[in-house]
C-alpha cells in the first residue's frame, strides 16, 4: 500500500480528555475518530489492526470446531423476560420501541437470542455438542464512558455458545476454548494471564477471564508465582489464619482521638500497628442496619459481601443513618456494646488486644478483647480482598498482585438459560431434557487498546507483529527529487507485496523527521529507509521499532533479511 493510496491521519497532540496511554495515542495515531460519548469510528488504520485480531480469533475458533454465524443487534424484549433479565439488565441495556410500540433493546450480549435459536432446531441428543461464535457489535450504555474504546458504550465483541447434553460434554468444551483463548492471545503477542473469577451478570457456576498485563489495568489479579493460582481479587479466597486468638494482655481503655477517623490516623496517633486495629462498617439490609468487622489494613470485597445471604442487596449507611441509628458519627463506630448483628471477616477472629470505635465522636479503645470486652460476631465470612503476601489458597506459596485489563471471559452456564426458555432435547430414552450451555466471549476492540497499553513508549504505539497495520514501511528521502531512488523504492516495494508482506510505501514529499515520527506513531514494527548516499554504496538502512540504532544492509540482500526478520526458521 502506498501512503499517497491510503489515509492516513495523524496528530501531534492528543485530546485533554484521554487520560490513558491507548486513548491518547490511538486518537494522535489515527486508528479512531470519536463520534460522541462512547462512540468511535475505526479509521482505515485502525481497522487493518482491527481486522488482524478478528482474523486470528477465527482461525482458533474454526480450529476448536466452533462454526460463525451472525445474529441480529436489535432483540425484541420477550427473549429478555423470558429470563427476568429485562429487568434485571438496569440502566447498561439501551431500550427502544418500534412504530407499533413493541419493546425491543440494542443486545448487551446474545444468551437470549442464542438459546432461542438452539431451541428452535435442536431436536435430538444426536445434534449435540455445538458450538457457534459470532463477531458482532455490542451496546451497553456506560454511566461514565471513558478511556476511548476500552470502556467504550459500543464495541466489538467475539461471544461463542456452546450446547451439550451433559456436564462432561461442557467440560470437554469449556477446556478447549480455555486452550483456545491461550492461543489466540499466545499469537498475537500479548503478555497475559488467566484467572478464576466471578460469572457476575451473565450467570453460571464458575468461569475464568483472561487479562492482559498492564499497570494502567482496572482489574487487580492475584497469583501464586510457585504455583498456577491465579484468580480476580474479587474471586481469591482469603484464608482463614490457622493460628490460635491470644488471650487477653491488656485493660481496656478509652481514648480520646481528635479529629482521627481513619485506620490510618488513629495508628498514627496512637502509634499502634494498623494490623492491631479493627474497623466497622455499617452497611444497611432490609432497612436493618448490620456492622461488619475487618482489619485495618484490609478493604471490603462487595462481591464476597454481596454473595452471603444475610447481606442480599445491602449498602453502606449514609451519615444521617447511622447517626440516627448508632447515635455516632461515621470513623468512630465500634462493635462495643451492641445489640446490632455483626458479622466478622476471619482475619479479625485472630486478634486480640486491639483498637476500635468507640461510638463517641473522638474516642477510640484499645485493649478490646473477644468475650471480655464484647459479644463474640453473630457471624464468620471470608469478606476482605487478599493482599500481598497472604497465603496462596492452593497452599503452594504466597500470593502477589498485578493489574490486568480483561479482554476475554469463559463462563459454564449450564441450565440456567435453557431451563428459562426450555431449550431442550430428547435423549436417546425420549426424554425432553434442557441442554448444557457454554459461553465464551473476547473484547475484541478491546484488545487493541490492551495491546497498545501493554507495549508503547514516547514515540508512539510498539504493536506485536501479529497486530500491526503493516508489517514493514519503506521510506525514501527525497524520493520526488531522485529518480534513482523512486526507482529503487519502487522495485523494493513490489518485491516484498509479490512474496505477500504487509509493506507500507512512503510516498509523501514530507521531510524524513515526519515520516519517521508518524511511522513509529503508529506502530509499524519494521523501517527501511532509502537514501541518496547508501544507494550509491549499494546499501539501505533497516530499523526496528525498539532498536536504539538503525542497520547497514546490502541493497540486494534486504528481501531475504526481512524475511529472515519476518518468518525466522
Amino acid at each position: 500500500m502506498r501512503v499517497s493510496q491510503f489515509f492516513i491521519s495523524t496528530y501531534k497532540e492528543a485530546p485533554a480528555e484521554a487520560e490513558l496511554a491507548s486513548h491518547r495515542l490511538m486518537m494522535r495515531a489515527g486508528l479512531i475518530k470519536k463520534l460522541g460519548s462512547g462512540l468511535y469510528t475505526w479509521m482505515p488504520l485502525g481497522l487493518r489492526v482491527l481486522r488482524k485480531v478478528e482474523h486470528i480469533i477465527r482461525e482458533e475458533m474454526d480450529r476448536c470446531g466452533a462454526i460463525e454465524l451472525l445474529m441480529p443487534v436489535v432483540q425484541p424484549a420477550e427473549l429478555w423476560k423470558e429470563t427476568a433479565r429485562w429487568d434485571k439488565f438496569g440502566p447498561l441495556m439501551l431500550r427502544m420501541k418500534d412504530r407499533y410500540q413493541r419493546d425491543f433493546c440494542f443486545g448487551p450480549t446474545h444468551e437470549e437470542v442464542i438459546t432461542d435459536t438452539v431451541r428452535r432446531e435442536i431436536k435430538s441428543y444426536r445434534q449435540l455438542p455445538l458450538t457457534l461464535y459470532q463477531m458482532q457489535t455490542k451496546f451497553r450504555d456506560e454511566i461514565r464512558p471513558r478511556f476511548g474504546v476500552m470502556r467504550a458504550r459500543e464495541f466489538l465483541m467475539k461471544d461463542a455458545y456452546s450446547f451439550h447434553v451433559d456436564n462432561a460434554s461442557l467440560e470437554e468444551t469449556y477446556n478447549a476454548m480455555h486452550n483456545s483463548y491461550t492461543k489466540i492471545f499466545g499469537r498475537l503477542g500479548l503478555n497475559f494471564r488467566a484467572v478464576e473469577a466471578d460469572s457476575g451478570a451473565i450467570g453460571g457456576t464458575s468461569s475464568h477471564e483472561f487479562h492482559v498485563l498492564a499497570d494502567s489495568g482496572e482489574d487487580s489479579i492475584v497469583f501464586c508465582p510457585d504455583s498456577a493460582y491465579a484468580a480476580n481479587i474479587e474471586f481469591a479466597e482469603a484464608l482463614q489464619p490457622d493460628k490460635l486468638r491470644e488471650g487477653a494482655k491488656s485493660p481496656i481503655q478509652k481514648i480520646a482521638t481528635p479529629n482521627r477517623k481513619t485506620c490510618e490516623e488513629v495508628a498514627e496517633f496512637l502509634n499502634v500497628p494498623i494490623k492491631r486495629i479493627v474497623k466497622t462498617l455499617a452497611v444497611v439490609v432490609n432497612d436493618e442496619i448490620v456492622l461488619l468487622l475487618l482489619r485495618g489494613d484490609h478493604n471490603l470485597n462487595e462481591l464476597k459481601a454481596q454473595k452471603i445471604p444475610l447481606l442480599q442487596d445491602y449498602r453502606l449507611a449514609n451519615e444521617e443513618e447511622v447517626s440516627n441509628k448508632i447515635n455516632c458519627r461515621a470513623g468512630y463506630i465500634g462493635p462495643i456494646g451492641t445489640e446490632l448483628t455483626i458479622i466478622s471477616d476471619v482475619s479479625v477472629m485472630e486478634m486480640s488486644d486491639f483498637t476500635c470505635g468507640s461510638n463517641e465522636e473522638g474516642y477510640h479503645y484499645t485493649g478490646v478483647n473477644f468475650g471480655r470486652d464484647m459479644k463474640e460476631p453473630n457471624h464468620v465470612f471470608d469478606i476482605r480482598n487478599v493482599i500481598s503476601g497472604d497465603l496462596s489458597p492452593d497452599g503452594e506459596g504466597k500470593l502477589e498482585i498485578c493489574r490486568g485489563i480483561e479482554v476475554g471471559h469463559i463462563f459454564k452456564l449450564h441450565t440456567e438459560y435453557s431451563k428459562e426458555m426450555k431449550a431442550c432435547y430428547l435423549n436417546e430414552s425420549g426424554q425432553s431434557v434442557p441442554v448444557e450451555m457454554g459461553c465464551y466471549g473476547i473484547g475484541v476492540s478491546r484488545i487493541v487498546a490492551a495491546a497498545i497499553e501493554q507495549k508503547h513508549d514516547k514515540h508512539g504505539i510498539v504493536f506485536p507483529l501479529e497486530m500491526a497495520p503493516f508489517q514493514v514501511v519503506i521510506i525514501p528521502i527525497g524520493m520526488n527529487k531522485s529518480a534513482l531512488i523512486k526507482a529503487e523504492a519502487e522495485k523494493l516495494y513490489e518485491k516484498l507485496s509479490a512474496i505477500g508482506i504487509e509493506v507500507l510505501l512512503d510516498d509523501r514529499n514530507e521531510r524524513p523527521g515526519v515520516m519517521f515520527a508518524d511511522m513509529e506513531l503508529i506502530g509499524i514494527p519494521h523501517r527501511i529507509v532509502i537514501g541518496e548516499r547508501g544507494l550509491k554504496e549499494g546499501n539501505i538502512e533497516y530499523k526496528g521499532r525498539c532498536d536504539d540504532k538503525h542497520k547497514v544492509i546490502p541493497l540486494q540482500g534486504t528481501v531475504d533479511f526481512i524475511k529472515l526478520i519476518l518468518y525466522p526458521e
